[in-house]
Protein backbone atom coordinates (compact mmCIF):
# COMPACT_ATOMS: atom_id res chain seq x y z
CA UNK A 1 0.00 0.00 0.00
CA UNK A 2 1.25 3.54 -0.84
CA UNK A 3 2.96 5.51 2.37
CA UNK A 4 0.90 8.25 1.81
CA UNK A 5 -2.11 6.21 2.28
CA UNK A 6 -0.92 4.58 5.44
CA UNK A 7 0.02 7.95 6.83
CA UNK A 8 -3.23 9.38 5.73
CA UNK A 9 -5.33 6.20 7.37
CA UNK A 10 -3.19 6.33 10.54
CA UNK A 11 -3.87 10.17 10.55
CA UNK A 12 -7.41 9.90 10.44
CA UNK A 13 -7.52 7.18 13.17
CA UNK A 14 -5.65 9.59 15.40
CA UNK A 15 -8.01 12.67 14.74
CA UNK A 16 -11.22 10.05 15.03
CA UNK A 17 -9.80 9.35 18.67
CA UNK A 18 -8.80 12.73 19.14
CA UNK A 19 -12.01 14.21 18.40
CA UNK A 20 -13.55 11.43 20.25
CA UNK A 21 -12.04 12.19 23.50
CA UNK A 22 -12.35 16.09 23.13
CA UNK A 23 -16.44 15.28 22.89
CA UNK A 24 -18.38 15.86 26.22
CA UNK A 25 -21.22 13.48 25.60
CA UNK A 26 -19.11 10.74 24.63
CA UNK A 27 -20.77 8.03 26.71
CA UNK A 28 -24.11 9.55 25.48
CA UNK A 29 -23.06 8.94 21.67
CA UNK A 30 -21.15 5.90 21.83
CA UNK A 31 -24.48 4.17 23.56
CA UNK A 32 -26.65 5.53 20.54
CA UNK A 33 -24.61 4.40 17.81
CA UNK A 34 -24.47 1.04 19.74
CA UNK A 35 -27.88 1.20 19.22
CA UNK A 36 -27.77 2.23 15.76
CA UNK A 37 -25.34 -0.66 14.87
CA UNK A 38 -27.35 -3.28 16.39
CA UNK A 39 -30.78 -2.22 14.64
CA UNK A 40 -28.33 -2.14 11.57
CA UNK A 41 -27.05 -5.71 11.86
CA UNK A 42 -30.28 -6.94 12.21
CA UNK A 43 -32.38 -5.06 9.85
CA UNK A 44 -29.43 -4.64 6.89
CA UNK A 45 -28.85 -8.31 5.54
CA UNK A 46 -26.26 -9.17 2.67
CA UNK A 47 -27.81 -9.61 -0.66
CA UNK A 48 -25.82 -10.69 -3.76
CA UNK A 49 -23.06 -7.85 -4.09
CA UNK A 50 -24.42 -5.75 -1.89
CA UNK A 51 -22.57 -6.55 1.40
CA UNK A 52 -23.05 -5.25 5.22
CA UNK A 53 -19.38 -4.35 4.51
CA UNK A 54 -21.02 -1.10 2.73
CA UNK A 55 -22.24 -0.01 6.12
CA UNK A 56 -18.79 0.38 7.67
CA UNK A 57 -17.14 3.96 8.02
CA UNK A 58 -13.28 4.83 7.06
CA UNK A 59 -11.53 6.74 9.00
CA UNK A 60 -12.33 10.03 6.87
CA UNK A 61 -15.82 9.43 6.86
CA UNK A 62 -16.01 9.08 10.59
CA UNK A 63 -14.60 12.26 11.08
CA UNK A 64 -17.03 14.02 9.42
CA UNK A 65 -19.66 11.88 11.09
CA UNK A 66 -18.42 12.85 14.36
CA UNK A 67 -18.23 16.52 13.88
CA UNK A 68 -21.57 17.17 12.11
CA UNK A 69 -19.26 17.68 8.60
CA UNK A 70 -17.28 20.66 10.31
CA UNK A 71 -13.71 19.29 11.45
CA UNK A 72 -11.13 21.42 13.05
CA UNK A 73 -9.40 22.97 10.08
CA UNK A 74 -6.08 21.42 10.57
CA UNK A 75 -7.56 17.94 10.60
CA UNK A 76 -9.41 18.95 7.58
CA UNK A 77 -6.52 20.39 5.85
CA UNK A 78 -4.24 17.78 6.38
CA UNK A 79 -6.72 14.74 5.16
CA UNK A 80 -7.68 16.97 2.19
CA UNK A 81 -4.22 17.06 0.81
CA UNK A 82 -4.21 13.35 1.28
CA UNK A 83 -6.73 12.53 -0.48
CA UNK A 84 -5.35 14.94 -3.49
CA UNK A 85 -2.06 13.20 -3.42
CA UNK A 86 -3.83 9.85 -3.77
CA UNK A 87 -5.92 10.79 -6.80
CA UNK A 88 -4.34 8.37 -9.91
CA UNK A 89 -4.03 10.32 -13.27
CA UNK A 90 -4.01 8.39 -16.86
CA UNK A 91 -0.89 6.78 -17.92
CA UNK A 92 -1.59 8.51 -20.97
CA UNK A 93 -1.82 11.48 -19.84
CA UNK A 94 -5.54 12.48 -21.48
CA UNK A 95 -8.38 13.52 -18.98
CA UNK A 96 -10.59 14.43 -22.11
CA UNK A 97 -12.58 11.23 -23.59
CA UNK A 98 -15.69 11.23 -25.31
CA UNK A 99 -18.68 13.86 -24.16
CA UNK A 100 -21.58 11.56 -25.66
CA UNK A 101 -20.19 9.03 -23.89
CA UNK A 102 -20.38 10.88 -20.47
CA UNK A 103 -23.86 12.02 -21.13
CA UNK A 104 -24.78 8.35 -21.07
CA UNK A 105 -23.11 7.79 -17.71
CA UNK A 106 -24.36 10.65 -16.25
CA UNK A 107 -28.18 9.76 -16.94
CA UNK A 108 -27.24 6.08 -15.64
CA UNK A 109 -28.10 5.34 -11.98
CA UNK A 110 -27.90 1.83 -12.28
CA UNK A 111 -25.21 -0.26 -10.85
CA UNK A 112 -24.32 -2.12 -7.64
CA UNK A 113 -27.58 -3.07 -5.73
CA UNK A 114 -27.86 -6.67 -5.06
CA UNK A 115 -29.75 -7.23 -8.12
CA UNK A 116 -27.02 -6.07 -10.86
CA UNK A 117 -24.58 -7.48 -11.71
CA UNK A 118 -21.05 -7.01 -10.47
CA UNK A 119 -19.42 -7.00 -14.29
CA UNK A 120 -21.61 -4.37 -15.55
CA UNK A 121 -20.21 -1.12 -15.77
CA UNK A 122 -21.93 1.46 -13.31
CA UNK A 123 -23.28 4.91 -13.63
CA UNK A 124 -22.42 7.85 -11.98
CA UNK A 125 -26.10 9.10 -11.71
CA UNK A 126 -24.97 12.91 -11.90
CA UNK A 127 -28.36 14.69 -12.88
CA UNK A 128 -29.64 13.04 -9.18
CA UNK A 129 -27.57 16.12 -7.79
CA UNK A 130 -26.68 18.33 -10.53
CA UNK A 131 -28.00 20.35 -13.51
CA UNK A 132 -26.29 19.97 -16.45
CA UNK A 133 -27.45 19.40 -20.29
CA UNK A 134 -30.02 22.28 -20.55
CA UNK A 135 -32.10 19.27 -22.52
CA UNK A 136 -32.57 16.98 -19.14
CA UNK A 137 -35.53 18.52 -17.21
CA UNK A 138 -34.99 16.53 -13.90
CA UNK A 139 -32.06 16.75 -12.36
CA UNK A 140 -31.50 17.56 -8.16
CA UNK A 141 -30.04 20.40 -6.50
CA UNK A 142 -28.04 18.99 -3.64
CA UNK A 143 -25.18 19.91 -5.83
CA UNK A 144 -24.22 23.17 -7.64
CA UNK A 145 -25.44 23.76 -11.00
CA UNK A 146 -23.00 22.57 -13.83
CA UNK A 147 -24.54 24.14 -17.27
CA UNK A 148 -22.33 26.15 -18.98
CA UNK A 149 -19.46 24.71 -17.01
CA UNK A 150 -16.91 24.47 -19.73
CA UNK A 151 -18.49 28.07 -21.22
CA UNK A 152 -17.41 29.57 -17.92
CA UNK A 153 -13.94 27.86 -16.94
CA UNK A 154 -12.55 27.21 -20.21
CA UNK A 155 -10.79 23.43 -21.17
CA UNK A 156 -7.35 24.23 -20.78
CA UNK A 157 -4.91 21.82 -18.98
CA UNK A 158 -5.17 23.01 -15.57
CA UNK A 159 -9.57 22.91 -16.09
CA UNK A 160 -9.09 19.43 -17.18
CA UNK A 161 -7.09 18.53 -14.05
CA UNK A 162 -9.19 20.15 -11.51
CA UNK A 163 -12.09 18.58 -13.02
CA UNK A 164 -10.91 15.12 -13.31
CA UNK A 165 -9.74 15.54 -9.66
CA UNK A 166 -13.03 16.43 -8.78
CA UNK A 167 -14.99 13.65 -10.21
CA UNK A 168 -12.25 11.13 -8.80
CA UNK A 169 -12.56 12.39 -5.12
CA UNK A 170 -14.23 15.42 -4.24
CA UNK A 171 -13.11 14.67 -0.82
CA UNK A 172 -9.50 16.46 -1.85
CA UNK A 173 -11.85 19.82 -2.15
CA UNK A 174 -13.15 19.72 0.84
CA UNK A 175 -13.01 16.82 3.04
CA UNK A 176 -16.95 15.95 4.20
CA UNK A 177 -18.36 17.17 0.46
CA UNK A 178 -21.54 14.67 -0.19
CA UNK A 179 -20.37 14.41 -3.56
CA UNK A 180 -19.35 10.21 -3.95
CA UNK A 181 -15.36 9.59 -4.40
CA UNK A 182 -16.32 8.05 -7.52
CA UNK A 183 -12.72 6.83 -8.68
CA UNK A 184 -11.23 6.40 -5.52
CA UNK A 185 -13.53 3.86 -4.38
CA UNK A 186 -13.76 2.42 -7.47
CA UNK A 187 -17.49 3.28 -8.70
CA UNK A 188 -16.84 4.88 -11.75
CA UNK A 189 -13.51 3.53 -14.48
CA UNK A 190 -10.25 5.95 -15.78
CA UNK A 191 -12.30 6.33 -18.87
CA UNK A 192 -15.53 6.63 -17.78
CA UNK A 193 -14.21 9.86 -15.78
CA UNK A 194 -12.57 11.32 -18.67
CA UNK A 195 -15.93 10.80 -20.42
CA UNK A 196 -17.56 12.89 -17.98
CA UNK A 197 -14.65 15.52 -18.01
CA UNK A 198 -15.57 15.99 -21.87
CA UNK A 199 -19.57 16.29 -20.74
CA UNK A 200 -18.63 19.32 -19.17
CA UNK A 201 -15.54 21.01 -21.08
CA UNK A 202 -15.92 19.67 -24.60
CA UNK A 203 -17.71 22.97 -27.30
CA UNK A 204 -19.56 20.29 -28.23
CA UNK A 205 -21.07 19.18 -25.67
CA UNK A 206 -25.23 20.52 -25.13
CA UNK A 207 -23.74 21.23 -21.27
CA UNK A 208 -21.79 24.67 -23.00
CA UNK A 209 -24.40 25.35 -26.05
Amino acid sequence: MNTRIIASTAFAAFATATLLGASLPAAADAEHRAKALEIIKRDFQPRGQAGVDRLAEDGLQAICNRTGNKPPEYIAKQMEADQLAAIKFPADGKLVGDWKEGEKIAQSGRGFTWTDNPGLPVGGNCYNCHQISPKELSFGTIGPSLYQYGKLRGNGAEVQKYTYSKIWNAKGFNLCSEMPRFGHVGALTEQQVKHLVALLLDPESPVNK
